[in-house]
């Protein structure tokens, strides 16, 4: 249930694009909430409010160095969501496995097929009568 609820969390975090370009940019490194903000068009109180939603999900940490206040990114979330994700990769990758598998069948039993019914052609040739 707990694992749900990171889940879900993370999931509506990221439903965000301005969320979703904070974390690219804390994937370069550590920046403050003005570095932050700089190239969206909102003010810092707004990019505060979505910093809260992602560090109430955990995906990012502030720390706290003199008057700056550096946001860090948590993979954690992320590698969670992707382990969730996974599962359902893989049974995409067999269903199409299995699909590839059964377009190959029928084209095999296709070619055979024409193989089979396609008649001999022979030149029209007109007989010359004496």
């Amino acid at each position: 249930m707990q694992s749900s609820l990171h889940l879900n969390a993370t999931f509506a975090a990221l439903a965000d694009p301005t969320r979703r370009a904070i974390l690219a940019r804390l994937a370069l490194g550590e920046a403050s909430v003005n570095e932050l903000a700089e190239p969206f068009a909102m003010s810092q109180p707004a990019i505060s409010k979505h910093l809260k939603v992602l560090e109430g999900a955990g995906l990012i940490e502030r720390g706290r160095e003199a008057q700056r206040r550096p946001c860090r990114l948590r993979a954690q979330p992320l590698a969670d969501a992707n382990a969730w994700l996974e599962t359902y990769r893989r049974f995409w990758d067999a269903s199409f496995g299995q699909l590839d598998a059964l377009l190959e069948q029928m084209k095999r039993e296709r070619a055979a097929g024409d193989a089979a019914v396609r008649p001999t052609i022979r030149p029209n040739r007109k007989r010359k009568t004496p």
